[in-house]
């Protein structure tokens, strides 16, 4: 489940076309604090997935790797 988390992040990433900075700074985070979230090396706390969530319109469980179904949060 871990892999998936990150390429799930990944890949939402890349479809938006967005840099590292970009997702950053848009969840108050720092650009390789990010980064490190993404590649795996850093645990993502559970506000910065509630961020990421909502930045992406996408459920947290959808992060996760526990369902395929994209829903949004919201």
């Amino acid at each position: 489940m871990e892999t998936r988390r990150f390429e799930r992040i990944r890949a939402l990433r890349e479809d938006a076309d967005l840099t590292h900075a970009a997702v950053g700074r848009a969840i108050n985070v720092p650009q390789r604090t990010y980064a490190y979230y993404e590649s795996g090396q850093r645990m993502l706390p559970p506000q910065v997935l509630c961020a990421l969530a909502d930045f992406y319109g996408v459920s947290v469980d959808d992060l996760l790797g526990r369902t395929d179904v994209r829903e949004t949060n919201r």
